[in-house]
């Protein structure tokens, strides 16, 4: 939507308008924000958009969506006009003759929350709700007694709006409530309309190969899966065809069954990913398609999108890409620990034949690939929780060969697909700004590490990570670099992809966790299929869409990362006044550390140092921790641990 309405700040064709904004046309033509001359929309020069900020005070500041540096407006209170922090609004400039400039809130546009989580307090004889994320208090709408019902600290979800009760979520104290905070938070939904549930359900659990007539068969091939000890949705099986250096990369063909603005393709964009918690997934598709009837299990008949490439044994260069139709039979569904087992010990006691070759190949691919691209070293922090969803243990999951595996056949399909288009959905990432390197050297000059600069990227960042591992500080100043850099997002147009130094790049692989994949199947079939009416019909609002999507991949993050810092709270609770060591992790503005004990990864806040050096190693006393808006809060014991 922000780039929509920047859009709309120069100036959009009327016959540009995408279907799905077309009703703001509407409201800003009423409110009289909008000017239409020649055919061409543009937002009258004395109105904004922008995102309110909202102060403990409750005085605003808009942030102006603008592509330039803009300074903030100020709102007084009275201009607020019940929007709230994170809003999408319409404001009008105040002018004040010299003094700060100021705007009044014309039209909430988009409420970044409709609804609020509180808990329950009693406050001189009335019980509020205490915002879970602000601390700040908020009225509910319900009466004295009937709140005087409710256990204490009750969690509530009421109506942004009016403070109406909508949900009772639970208690506080109780760990179980944590995935329902997370997941209201962002108003993301566990479970499927009736409707959706019984549309899955009636494609049944086994595919007839014989009623696919015009797919191409490919059951014979000894395909197989390589996912988590955990998994139970299976989007991508692999075979390698060593004699012609053939690679076949099968991914899931959920298209065939979520049909194009069906019930469960609606509820399926409203998602848009699945978000998986340390003990459960909430899936963007109901459990009887991506645990079943789509999901490429072992032995099982399964329909699966695939491209077969075709590869250089001397140069590497691809030499051939084709995408099929195809019906697959996976003969063998492995875990990550299993193809390791394999790769190092060069023993295979399973039908798979091809896995030291596949992966001799791509060693030899990933090898080129990093000539652009880059080789970040990063690990995973991974929770056990107990029966009642108490954090018992973390452990890291670093990327071992499997993974690398894995991935280069990934990204294999996914150049591929992104070849067959030049406007659609690509995956893009932007190089890094001036200012963003300028910063990064600052930053790791700090560790010891001192680097010109130079214009080549790729060589400048190479060099800092030498540096760094000559330090052996590679996978925190790998950290700063990552952060260094512009977020990854879709796009319609490509711009190309930084990070993995592609020129081309989208994603193909994960249809039954990712909208975006599903959405470029639905294009390819399109292209391959000749129907120029429905690729056209699907491109018409591609790039809201892309939008849409790049919002719901950052919410979904944000899901996952509040219920581990939930779990991170309560333990630290559990704990207080325990000492455990840590790694400073920030030392701007606040001095934030990792814990790096039994527990890693939690972060805390450390009061009382003033000089502390990035990734240096400490001893902390945890203090204080509050389970509702999760923030830790730790005193230095030691330093230079």
């Amino acid at each position: 939507m922000r780039e929509f309405l920047y859009t709309l700040t120069q100036g959009i064709n009327k016959n540009d308008i995408p279907k799905e904004y077309s009703y703001l046309i509407n409201d800003f033509l009423r409110l009289k924000s909008l000017k239409l001359h020649k055919n061409l929309y543009k937002l009258d020069s004395r109105y904004r958009f922008g995102v309110v900020d909202v102060t403990r005070t409750n005085l605003g500041f808009l942030e102006v969506i603008s592509k330039d540096k803009v300074k903030d407006l100020l709102i007084e209170t009275k201009d607020l006009k019940g929007a709230s922090k994170g809003d999408i609004v319409l404001a009008k400039r105040i002018f004040t003759h010299g003094r700060r400039p100021k705007a009044k809130i014309i039209h909430i546009i988009k409420k970044k929350n409709l609804y609020q989580i509180v808990w329950t307090k009693k406050i001189n004889k009335k019980i509020v709700g205490i915002n879970i994320t602000t601390g700040l208090e908020t009225i509910i709408s319900a009466s004295l007694k009937s709140l005087k019902l409710l256990p204490s600290n009750t969690v509530l979800k009421i109506d942004a709006m009016n403070g109406t009760i909508v949900e009772v979520l639970g208690v506080l104290n109780d760990p179980k409530v944590d995935e329902k905070i997370s997941l209201n938070l962002y108003n993301k939904k566990e479970y499927f309309s009736d409707k959706s549930e019984l549309e899955a359900k009636s494609f049944g659990s086994f595919v007839d190969k014989n009623m696919y007539p015009d797919r191409i068969d490919l059951t014979n091939l000894p395909f197989c899966t390589i996912d988590p000890v955990t998994a139970k949705d299976f989007d991508d099986a692999l075979y390698f065809d060593e004699k012609n250096w053939t690679i076949y990369v099968a991914i899931a063909d959920v298209s065939e069954y979520v049909f194009y603005n069906g019930n469960i393709d609606k509820e399926a964009k409203e998602r848009g990913f699945s978000i998986y918690f340390p003990h459960k997934s909430i899936s963007m598709l109901p459990k009887s398609l991506s645990e079943n009837i789509c999901s490429l299990k072992p032995n099982e008949d399964r329909l699966a999108f695939t491209f077969k490439i075709k590869i250089n044994p001397q140069t590497l260069e691809i030499e051939k890409e084709e995408l099929i139709e195809a019906i697959i039979n996976s003969k063998q569904r492995f875990n990550y620990e299993e193809v390791d087992k394999i790769i190092s010990t060069k023993q295979n006691k399973s039908n798979i034949s091809f896995i030291n070759s596949l992966h001799n190949l791509t060693k030899k691919i990933r090898k080129k690939r990093l000539e652009k691209g880059y080789d970040f070293h990063s690990s995973d922090i991974r929770m056990t929780l107990d029966k009642n969803q108490n954090l018992l243990e973390t452990f890291v999951e670093k990327e071992t060969a499997s993974h690398s595996l894995v991935e280069e056949c990934m990204l294999l399909a996914n150049k591929a697909a992104a070849k067959m288009f030049d406007f659609g959905i690509f995956r893009v990432h932007e190089p890094p700004s001036y200012d963003d390197i300028a910063n990064l050297l600052d930053q790791v000059a700090e560790l010891g590490i001192f680097i010109h600069f130079k214009t080549d990227l790729h060589s400048l960042i190479c060099e800092i990570q030498k540096k760094a591992e000559e330090l052996n500080l590679r996978e925190e100043v790998d950290k700063l670099i990552i952060r260094a850099q512009k977020q990854a997002k879709y796009s319609a147009k490509n711009i190309g992809h930084f990070g993995l130094g592609f020129d081309k790049y989208t994603h193909f692989t994960s249809p039954i966790r990712r909208y975006s994949d599903l959405t470029l199947h639905r294009l390819l079939k399109s292209i391959i299929r000749n129907d120029k009416k429905f690729k056209e019909h699907l491109l018409k609002n591609i790039e809201p869409l892309c939008e849409k999507i790049s919002e719901l991949e950052r919410e979904s993050d944000r899901v996952a990362y509040d219920y581990m810092d939930r779990k991170y709270a309560r333990w630290a609770k559990e704990n207080l006044d325990e000492i455990f060591p840590a790694l400073i992790t920030s030392i701007h503005s606040t001095i934030i550390a990792s814990s790096d004990g039994k527990i890693k990864g939690a972060r805390i806040f450390i009061i009382d140092d003033d000089d502390a050096e990035l990734y240096e190693k400490i001893e902390t006393k945890l203090i204080d921790s509050d389970i509702a808006t999760t923030k830790i809060i730790g005193s230095l014991i030691k330093k230079n641990v």
